[in-house]
Formats: C-alpha cells, sequence, structure tokens
C-alpha cells in the first residue's frame, strides 16, 4: 500500500553554528532535525514516523546523511521541505514578513463571541484602529459577520453596510497598515477591495460560494493585486462544533491546506499571494488544536506565509480555565509566542497592545545579536 509522507521541522529557537541547523524563514531560529510522519494513503490509517537530526553544515554532507537515516524517497521530501522554509516568505501588502506580524481584529458586528458591539458605532471603530496603530499592528482584519460557533447567517447588503464604511473610515483618517477583509462572500470581498482592502481572509478558504476562486484570482492578479488568505474549517459556524471528526487533525488540516492552495493557483492566483490558516478553533476540539499548535511549523513547508488567529477563543478559556473572552490575553498571548516560534508570520489578535509588548520581548530573547553580546 503507498503512503503519504510528511515533513515537520523541529526547531531549536536561534541558530548557532556549532550546533548545526538549516536556516528557517529567515529568522533567528533553525531546524535542529526532521520529523518524517508517514501513513498510509487510505484513511483511517495507523501512522508512523522517524526523526532525523541535522548535523552537517555542507548542503552535500546533509543529503547524504538524510538519506542514510530515513531512506531516499523520504530524504528528497526533507529536502523539498527545508528549501521551502529556507528564506522569509515574500511580503503581504508592502509589509515584510522577516519577523512574526500583527493583525489586529475589528469586528464592525454586534455578536461577535469577544468584542461584538465595541467597534459597531464609526468613531468606536476608528478610535480603536488609531490605538492599535500606537501600539504598532501592521494590519487591521475588519469583519461583519460574527463566525463564533452558532452565529446567524448575515445576507451580504447588511455585512457590506457594516464593513465598508469602516474601511473608507479608516482610509480616510490616514490609517497605513493595510486592511484585510473578514468575509466568505465574493460579492462583500470585491466591494471592500474597491473601498480599499488589500487581503481577502476567507474563512471557508474559498468554498463558500461557486465564484470564489474566480474572484480570488481576480482579486490577486496583476503588479496592483491583493492577497488572500485560506482558513481550514470543517463544516460552517452554524454547525462546526456539533462533532468534529479527523482521521488525523494534524494531517488533514495539512492535505485540506495544500489542496485549496493547489486550486487558487490552478484558478489564477498568484502562489506568491496566497496565505494560510489552519483555522484554530473551526471545527475542532482541544483535543484537535492542541495537535495543530503541537505539530504546527509543518504547515510552513507548504511554502506559502503562515497566520494563526488563537486571539481569545474557546481552548484559551478551557485550558485556562476562563470563561470570559475578554480575560483571556495571557493565555493568548502565550499560544501567539508559541505560533511565533513555530513559523506563524502573522498573529491574528484582539489585544494587539500586550501581544505587541510580548512579542518585542521573545523577539529580543530569541535573537542571535542577544546571545553573542551576552556571551561576548
Amino acid at each position: 500500500m503507498s503512503e503519504r509522507i510528511y515533513i515537520r521541522p523541529i526547531l531549536r529557537p536561534t541558530a548557532s553554528p556549532r550546533l548545526g541547523g538549516a536556516a528557517f524563514l529567515g529568522g533567528p531560529g533553525c531546524v535542529e532535525a526532521v520529523e518524517v510522519l508517514r501513513r498510509p494513503a487510505a484513511a483511517p490509517s495507523p501512522m508512523s514516523s522517524d526523526i532525523a537530526l541535522l548535523a552537517h553544515a555542507d548542503g552535500e554532507a546533509e543529503a547524504l546523511g538524510l538519506r542514510r537515516a530515513l531512506g531516499d524517497q523520504a530524504a528528497e521530501a526533507a529536502l523539498r521541505a527545508l528549501a521551502k522554509v529556507a528564506s522569509a516568505p515574500p511580503a503581504v501588502a508592502g509589509v515584510a514578513l522577516d519577523r512574526p506580524r500583527i493583525m489586529g481584529v475589528l469586528n464592525v458586528t454586534p455578536d461577535s463571541f469577544s468584542d461584538g458591539g465595541m467597534h459597531y458605532a464609526m468613531q468606536d471603530c476608528v478610535s480603536r484602529a488609531r490605538a492599535m496603530a500606537a501600539a504598532g499592528v501592521d494590519f487591521f482584519d475588519i469583519g461583519g459577520e460574527s463566525t463564533r460557533p452558532g452565529a446567524e447567517f448575515v445576507p451580504a447588503d447588511v455585512e457590506m453596510a457594516r464593513v465598508l464604511p469602516a474601511i473608507t473610515a479608516l482610509r480616510e483618517a490616514g490609517m497605513a497598515p493595510p486592511i484585510s477583509i473578514d468575509t466568505r462572500k465574493p460579492d462583500v470581498a470585491r466591494a471592500a477591495f474597491a473601498a480599499g482592502a488589500r487581503i481577502w481572509n476567507d474563512v471557508s478558504s474559498l468554498g463558500y460560494a461557486a465564484d470564489g476562486l474566480e474572484t480570488a484570482a481576480a482579486l490577486t492578479a496583476g503588479p496592483d493585486g491583493g492577497w488572500i488568505c485560506l482558513m481550514h474549517a470543517q463544516g460552517d459556524p452554524s454547525n462546526m462544533q456539533d462533532a468534529p471528526s479527523y482521521d488525523n487533525a494534524l494531517l488533514d488540516v495539512y492535505d485540506l491546506l495544500a489542496r485549496r492552495l493547489e486550486q487558487a493557483v490552478a484558478a489564477g492566483a498568484p502562489a506568491d499571494r496566497v496565505i494560510l490558516d489552519p483555522g484554530v478553533g473551526f471545527g475542532k476540539t482541544l483535543e484537535h488544536n492542541l495537535a495543530i499548535f503541537r505539530g504546527l511549523a509543518l504547515y510552513a513547508t507548504l511554502g506559502a506565509p503562515l497566520l494563526i488567529g488563537a486571539s481569545r477563543k474557546r481552548f484559551v478559556g478551557a485550558l485556562s480555565g476562563e470563561s470570559l473572552p475578554t480575560r483571556r490575553a495571557p493565555g493568548s498571548i502565550a499560544a501567539a509566542l508559541w505560533s511565533a516560534g513555530q513559523g506563524a508570520r502573522i498573529l491574528r489578535v484582539h489585544d494587539v497592545e500586550e501581544t505587541a509588548q510580548a512579542l518585542s520581548v521573545w523577539s529580543a530573547l530569541v535573537s542571535n545579536e542577544l546571545i553573542d553580546g551576552a556571551n561576548s
């Protein structure tokens, strides 16, 4: 029976020539080993894994070592994966992804799970955006339809009436960070781009409407085109938490993202205009979410920037015992920093100021400059 092979980089937060390892996303961390995950093509199926250390600075010696440790097929897969994560992903909307970036959530909805109604009025939306910009936010993510579990459907015209004034208000106020539109609907995405949005963040991974792929290709076309974020979700907001089930959550999500990336590119979207999101909390139990977080570096081998939206979500409450979403900032920041260390380039968060402070300290602690100076 044929098998599928997946490569998960195992990371060290800082690089050292004395310890060997391979470059990872152009940052201070490096890949010190690879885990080779194997499962038969037919599911459900048992999975096996092997781990091989990267101990050679020379590329040819490293390749030979991997072949000896893993066999030719797995070694070639590992080398391809390492090549994909060797440098930082391309910039998104002019924002370099040489380090983790912050996307601030601006929900102009009355019923979002954490901040519903808080930014519904335009003056509140603009005020919050100014505070985020002052804290150093890199992107705004504006949403007009709640995608919390059990959320009700919002018609496109109602959604547009919420998000378009917000986009216009931020642009007229001179806000510099690029705007992402959080919507499943191609009509809303097109209108938002016309108003000034640069990223289409789609929780349905372009699967909600028949013209999703076509619209994504059109919005990303040409030198002035935008970007799309494809997120994994099992089900839709009305039913996604009823009974989520996977053969293997980590690998099943990988397969879906790989397939949707391939479909988007085949439809005409440039590969370097696509962002991927494993969809924490969207049709996943606590155990599924933990499996995804623990194996997060696997998704970096898909070759697209990785976005993680863990902020204030139910799994944070389940692990911390905090029932109120607005009191989950510490747990959310812990998840964000873990994600940054495992290859996430964009962190979608509500608590921008607190996350920015934590990320600045984390970045200093893992930087080579700080370590070299401390050892001198």
